[in-house]
């Protein structure tokens, strides 16, 4: 496999003594392009300077708020020179609780940005650096599209039992009454308990707008009466289709765009009822549910064991899917008879180097990555084209609208894929 190429960072002295800077101190900053977390970075002195609130080819004023040995974060106050791309953050919050990077950026920018991203790092490897990456697909609710969030309890005497978020860049907690990004039940929710959880540390919320159902975890006290918490599971609807999800399982957070992911996999494995589709990595089951109509039989592997029972319990009345609890790096390696179809949907850190040989051994006609990390979708990327297959669609998914984050689906084809 080509090997990533090794990046350049700062390697001078440390940072907090080389620079003299202090919290408050104010720069005038002429910003780079963003780096991975989402911030512009400019130089200062030779060295670098991340700008939340920034936009590359801005010149700006920026207050620094935070310093350590190898990285210095300065907020905008003041845009010299304005990017045509700036909006105004329609968000109170901005720049406080960094959950959103780029409330300031409009949104058709935003998706530029997400794909110079998915771009950048494939470039990385010269297997893929010629692969055209198409351009994002938009999410139809730039706002109140997260049915999932976890939220902090503040526990200092000045705000003990406030809800909000802890900054990632100044390690401060800030009380949030309305998150842009969440949908209405779990903002009401929000509302419901603000002020009253003292003696709690963190607090969840899943919630579906389409059901009414909801999951909040922990047990909150006898003495907050609404909203009811405890629940084990809640359930969300995806494609006209309920699916029930257990506290401990993953599910994604934008059903929208989950709908639409769905409808890209079904349309780029091109399956007609014939087949047998591997879905690794399937956790609540969605894929291989929604799925199962279009080919012969699923194979569907979970390591978690809460996942394997809300997936049974949602392929209520579907006869053709096995589903496997087990690692599926390690499952796959079991598997015999011919595999037609293979959907690779793993944790951030991407597929385990075993789960990518037994997709060699398997030699299917078409495998689907699905990613929500670039690095490693490059990786994985990278180590499939070396065993044979051929890279022939790359589709990044917005899931996360506001945010760097980015989904990716990747179509690959076997050796053999026109030969079946």
């Amino acid at each position: 496999m080509g090997k990533r190429k090794k990046r350049r960072r700062y390697a001078g002295p440390d940072l907090t003594s080389h620079l003299g800077l202090e919290k408050g101190d104010v720069l005038e900053l002429v910003l780079g392009e963003h780096a991975d977390d989402g911030y512009p970075v400019a130089v200062y002195e030779g060295a670098p300077v991340r700008v939340p609130g920034g936009l590359a080819g801005e010149r700006v004023c920026a207050e620094v708020v935070w310093i350590n040995p190898d990285a210095v974060y300065a907020t905008v106050t003041e845009v010299l020179e304005r990017s045509e791309h700036r909006r105004e953050s329609p968000c109170e919050y901005f720049l406080e609780c960094t959950g959103c990077q780029w409330q300031h950026v409009d949104y058709s920018h935003q998706l530029e940005l997400k794909r110079n991203r998915v771009v950048k790092a494939m470039s990385e490897y010269a297997e893929l650096a010629e692969v055209e990456v198409e351009p994002v697909m938009a999410s139809p609710y730039e706002l109140q599209y997260r049915n999932h969030a976890r939220f902090t309890v503040a526990r200092w005497p000045e705000n003990r039992g406030q809800v909000g978020f802890m900054s990632a860049v100044t390690r401060r907690f800030v009380r949030v009454d309305r998150c842009l990004l969440m949908n209405d039940s779990v903002n009401n929710a929000l509302g419901a308990v603000q002020e009253k959880l003292a003696g709690m540390s963190q607090f969840s919320v899943r919630a579906s707008d389409s059901t009414g159902s909801m999951l909040i975890q922990p047990q909150l006290s006898s003495t907050v009466r609404s909203p009811q918490s405890g629940q084990t599971h809640y359930e969300e609807s995806v494609a006209g289709r309920r699916f029930r999800v257990a506290s401990p399982s993953f599910f994604q957070v934008n059903t929208a765009q989950l709908e639409r992911m769905v409808e890209w996999i079904s349309s780029a494995l091109d399956a007609d009822g014939s087949g047998t589709l591997l879905d690794a990595y399937s956790g609540v089951g969605t894929f291989a549910v929604l799925l199962a109509p279009h080919f012969e039989r699923v194979i569907a592997i979970e390591e978690s064991a809460s996942g394997v029972a809300d997936a049974k319990a949602n392929a209520a009345g579907i006869d053709n899917i096995e589903f496997i609890e087990g690692r599926s790096e390690e499952v796959m390696q079991t598997l015999s008879g011919t595999v037609d179809y293979v959907i690779l949907d793993p944790p951030r850190a991407g597929c385990m180097p075993e789960a990518l040989d037994a997709v060699r051994k398997l030699a299917p006609a078409k495998v689907v990555l699905v990613s929500c990390d670039v690095t490693a979708m490059s990786r994985d990327q990278a180590r499939l084209v070396n065993d044979g297959f051929k890279l022939v669609a790359v589709q990044p998914v917005d899931m996360f609208p506001q945010t760097r984050h980015v989904e990716v689906l990747t179509l690959l084809e076997g050796p053999n894929a026109h030969g079946r």
